[in-house]
This record gives C-alpha cells, sequence and structure tokens, in this order.
C-alpha cells in the first residue's frame, strides 16, 4: 500500500524534508563536515535534541540520504556520509540560502556562505558537489581544484571575528 500522499514531486520531496530538523541535519554535514554523532549533537546551533537527531539519522539512512559505516578509530562510533542524492541538495541549499538572506532578518556570521554560494552560483555548487562526492563516495576530483568548503568555512570564521561571534 503506498503511504504518500500523492505522486506529486512537491509533495514527495516535502515528505522527505518538510520536518523542522531534517535538512538542518543534511545541512550540518554538507557544510560543517560533521560526519558523527556527537559532533552533529554538540554543534547543533538550532540545539537539536539527541532522541530527534538519532530519529532523522536513522530515516535518512533508510530513505537512502545518508549512509553509515563503522568508525575504525572507535568501536562505539560510526561515520554518516551523504549519498549522491543529498550531495544533488546543494543547488537547493543556495537557493534556500539565497531566499532567506533576502527576505529574514539573517546574521552575517551564518549568512556568509550563502551569499558566496549566491554569487558563485552554478559553477561553484558543481564544483563544491565534486568535493563533496570525494569527501563522502571516494570519488575523486581533477588535480589542483581547490577546496569550496575550506573557502566556504574560511569566510564563516572570518565573519565570526569580523563581527565579535565566538
Amino acid at each position: 500500500m503506498d503511504t504518500n500522499r500523492s505522486g506529486c514531486p512537491i509533495n514527495l520531496s516535502l515528505e522527505v524534508f518538510g520536518d523542522r530538523w531534517t535538512l538542518l541535519v543534511l545541512r550540518d554535514i554538507t557544510f560543517g563536515n560533521r560526519r558523527h554523532y556527537g559532533e552533529l549533537l554538540a554543534n547543533s546551533d538550532e540545539h537539536i535534541a539527541s532522541n530527534i537527531l538519532a530519529n532523522r539519522l536513522a530515516r535518512l539512512v533508510d530513505l537512502g540520504m545518508l549512509s553509515r559505516v563503522a568508525d575504525p578509530s572507535h568501536k562505539q562510533k560510526v561515520i554518516y556520509s551523504l549519498t549522491e542524492p543529498s550531495i544533488q541538495l546543494v543547488p537547493v541549499f543556495a537557493h534556500l540560502g539565497s531566499w532567506g538572506r533576502r527576505h529574514l532578518p539573517v546574521s552575517p556570521e551564518l549568512a556568509i556562505r550563502a551569499e558566496l554560494l549566491e554569487t558563485g552560483g552554478p559553477e561553484l555548487w558543481e564544483a563544491f558537489m565534486d568535493e563533496l562526492r570525494e569527501l563522502h563516495l571516494g570519488i575523486p576530483r581533477a588535480d589542483g581544484v581547490g577546496s569550496v568548503l575550506d573557502a566556504l568555512t574560511a569566510a564563516y570564521v572570518d565573519e565570526c571575528e569580523r563581527s565579535g561571534v565566538a
């Protein structure tokens, strides 16, 4: 029996991402390179509850949006990785961030990555997705290509220092 409300692509997407936390968990893995449960929990700007995080991670694995493997450095930890469908959310994140910057009272340090993604456009998004494929799927990028993640992170750190946010 089909459990979806309809076959509408917007509806089906909302059934995956339409709760308060799912996109934020994916955002933190994508832009924060947080790969362990503890990192995601401790560094959540929105203070996600531990049971909600565990639920979303399990659901994202079940949906094929994340994979999980045992962490070879620690018997009780797992490493979460983005799958190709999650990597392809980079343009969605860029558009959501761009819309939020224009219409909502964002903080400068949390908006800087959205600004860089917006100004960098599809070329930057593709380079970032290639980098994520290398980090999460083991697919090598072309040699000599700079790190988009490092550039986004450096801009965030610089903006935090400028605005006095610790």
